[in-house]
C-alpha cells in the first residue's frame, strides 16, 4: 500500500517555455508522445491567470507547478494525485539550478545550454520523482571526469602524434630520393653534353653553338637553355622533354630547340615560365602570411554554419582569438590595450597566465608576472601565442553572412539546377568558392548563366562556382546549369568557403603598451574571419 502511494507521486515532465508556451527546454520522466507534451505546454500559458499569484493551476488530467523567471516560466507538469509539497521542493531546487548552467535566463542562453539543463534536471529527478541532492552534488555528478575516458584521450593522442611523426620520416625519404635521382640524372646529361659537344659543334655550326670545357659555351645563343629548359614549362602546361624517353640525339636537339623557341616566345608575349623546383623539405604550405614586424596582433574567427536546404538555420557558431606573435625576446615585455563592444551573446576565455584582474578592469593583457616577456620565436600555432579566446552560438538565421537556395528541378531527361547566393551587408566577403556536388556525369555540366565564374572538377564530380569579392554591388547573385536527370539530393551537401576582414565580435587591439618605458612598440594588426565548416544541407 504504501508502495502504490508513492508511485502515484509522478512528475511527468520539467520544461523552461517562453510566455506564449513555446518549448525551449523539455524533459519526459514518462512516456509521452511529442504532440502530447507540446499540447500541455501550449495550453499552460492560457490557464495562467494576470496579476494572480498562485504557482500552481489545475486541469481535468494535470497539475502545473511554475515559478516565472524573468521572460520565461520554469514548469513541473505532474499528475493531480502527487504531493504538491513535493513538487514545490522541486520546482526550488531546479530554480536555482537553471541560473548555475545559464548565465542570461532568455530564450538564446537557454537553448545555448539545452542539453547541460537536461542532464541537471536528470540529476534532480529520477523516474518522476525527486532525488535527494543538493545544489553542488548537481554540479559534480554533471561535472564528473572519467580516468579511463583521459587515459583513452592520452593513448589515441600518442598514436596520432607517432602516425605524423613516421609520415614526416617517410615524406623527408621520399624527398632525398628525389633529389638524389635528379642529381644523378644531371651528372648523366653532363657527360652527355661533354662527349658530344665536337659532334654539335661539326653539324650545327650555322647555330653557333660553341664548346667550353667540353660543354655549352654560357655566351652562345642556344646556350641559355642548358639543363633549366628540360625543367621549365609554360603556364599550363607540362612539356615532355623531362620525361621523354631519349631516342637519339638529333632527336632531343630538335625538341629542345623547339621548346626553348616555345618558351622564348611565350616570355616575349609576357607569360610567366614557371621553374620547375622541387620544393623544400618541412616548407610551410599555409596560407597565414609570415610575421616579418616585431610585434603581429591577429584577430581571427572560425565560422560553423548549417543551413537546411529548405530554408532555415541549422546551426551558427564563431570561434575567435587574438593571438599575438614576437620575433625577439627583449619585445615581449609589454601589454595589449584592447577595445571592446557590447558583444552580446559572446562567452570570452582569456589564456592562464593573462592577469584577470587587470583585463576584467581595464581591458589590459598583461602576464601575471610582469617581470617575465611574452615567448617570442615560433609557436606550435601558425598565428601565435593566444591571449583571448570566444566563442558565440546563435539560431538567428540574420546573423547568417551568406545563404544559399538551390532548386533542381527535373524536365523531361534532364535536371535543371538553379541556385542563388543572398549575401548579408554586415561583411564584405573575399574568394568566395560555392562547391555543388554532381552525381556521376560523362561530361562537364551545360552551364546558361552564371554571375562569377565556374569549374568543373572532374575527379571529385563537384561544380565550384567562384565569385572573388561580394560587397553591397553584388549582393545577390545566380547561376544555372544543366545536368543529365538526378536525384535532386544528389546536389547536396553544398560547401562554401570564403574569407572576410571584419568579424562578428567587436573587439580590436588599440594600442600596444611597453613595460620598460620609452616609446609605444610598432606593430602589425591584422583581422580575418575564415569559414572552417560551411554547408547546406
Amino acid at each position: 500500500m504504501l508502495y502504490s502511494d508513492f508511485s502515484i507521486q509522478v512528475v511527468l515532465a520539467a520544461s523552461i517555455i517562453t510566455k506564449t508556451g513555446k518549448a525551449l527546454v523539455s524533459r519526459q520522466f514518462v512516456d509521452m508522445s511529442r504532440i502530447r507534451i507540446e499540447g500541455l505546454l501550449a495550453a499552460f500559458p492560457k490557464l495562467v491567470g494576470i496579476g494572480k499569484q498562485h504557482t500552481y493551476v489545475e486541469t481535468e488530467n494535470v497539475r502545473y507547478v511554475y515559478q516565472p523567471m524573468e521572460a520565461l516560466y520554469l514548469l513541473l507538469v505532474t499528475n493531480k494525485q502527487s504531493n504538491i509539497l513535493e513538487d514545490l521542493e522541486t520546482l526550488r531546487v531546479l530554480s536555482k539550478i537553471v541560473p548555475e548552467y545559464s548565465a542570461s535566463l532568455d530564450e538564446e542562453g537557454i537553448c545555448r545550454m539545452a542539453f547541460e539543463l537536461i542532464f541537471a534536471f536528470d540529476e534532480v529527478i529520477s523516474l518522476g520523482h525527486k532525488e535527494n541532492v543538493t545544489i553542488a552534488q548537481v554540479k559534480q555528478y554533471c561535472e564528473m571526469e572519467s580516468h579511463e575516458e583521459r587515459l583513452h584521450k592520452l593513448i589515441m593522442q600518442s598514436k596520432i602524434n607517432e602516425t605524423k611523426d613516421v609520415m614526416k620520416r617517410k615524406a623527408s625519404e621520399i624527398d632525398k630520393s628525389k633529389i638524389d635521382r635528379n642529381r644523378s640524372d644531371k651528372g648523366g646529361l653532363m657527360s652527355l653534353q661533354s662527349s658530344m659537344s665536337t659532334r654539335i659543334e661539326n653539324g650545327f655550326s650555322d647555330m653557333s653553338i660553341s664548346g667550353s670545357g667540353g660543354g655549352f659555351g654560357s655566351n652562345s645563343s642556344y646556350g641559355s637553355m642548358d639543363l633549366d629548359s628540360f625543367s621549365s614549362k609554360p603556364k599550363g602546361r607540362t612539356t615532355t622533354a623531362a620525361t621523354a624517353p631519349s631516342k637519339g640525339l638529333g632527336m632531343q636537339l630538335g625538341k629542345a630547340q623547339k621548346t626553348n623557341q616555345f618558351l622564348e616566345s611565350l616570355k616575349a608575349e609576357g607569360e610567366v615560365i614557371v621553374e620547375d623546383v622541387q620544393p623544400v623539405v618541412g616548407q610551410s604550405r599555409g596560407s597565414v602570411p609570415v610575421a616579418t614586424d616585431p610585434i603581429t596582433l591577429t584577430v581571427e574567427e572560425k565560422l560553423n554554419v548549417v543551413l537546411k536546404r529548405d530554408g532555415g538555420l541549422n546551426n551558427l557558431e564563431v570561434q575567435g582569438t587574438l593571438a599575438l606573435q614576437i620575433l625577439q625576446k627583449d619585445d615581449g615585455f609589454i601589454q595589449v590595450q584592447i577595445e571592446t563592444g557590447a558583444n552580446k551573446g559572446f562567452q570570452f576565455k582569456t589564456h592562464p597566465n593573462i592577469n584577470k584582474e587587470l583585463y576584467s578592469k581595464e581591458n589590459l593583457l598583461g602576464l601575471k608576472d610582469p617581470s617575465r616577456p611574452f615567448p617570442a620565436g615560433p609557436t606550435g600555432d601558425a598565428l601565435g601565442v593566444g591571449l583571448v579566446k570566444w566563442r558565440m552560438q546563435s539560431a538567428d538565421e540574420t546573423l547568417v553572412p551568406l545563404s544559399i537556395n538551390c532548386w533542381p528541378s527535373i524536365s523531361g531527361g534532364e535536371t535543371y539546377v538553379n541556385i542563388e547566393y543572398e549575401a548579408s551587408k554586415m561583411f564584405d566577403l573575399q574568394n568566395v568558392i560555392i562547391s555543388i556536388p554532381l552525381p556521376a556525369i560523362r561530361d562537364p555540366p551545360t552551364v546558361n548563366q552564371v554571375d562569377g565564374d565556374w569549374r568543373y572538377d572532374s575527379r571529385r564530380s563537384v561544380l565550384e562556382w567562384s565569385i572573388l569579392l561580394i560587397d553591397n554591388s553584388n549582393s545577390s547573385g545566380s547561376m544555372e546549369f544543366v545536368v543529365p536527370k538526378a536525384d535532386p539530393s544528389a546536389f547536396f551537401p553544398i560547401d562554401v568557403r570564403f574569407t572576410a576582414a571584419r568579424t562578428f565580435c567587436d573587439l580590436k587591439v588599440a594600442s600596444v603598451l611597453p613595460l620598460k618605458g620609452g616609446p609605444p612598440p610598432k606593430f602589425a594588426y591584422r583581422t580575418q574571419m575564415v569559414t572552417e565548416n560551411y554547408q547546406v544541407v
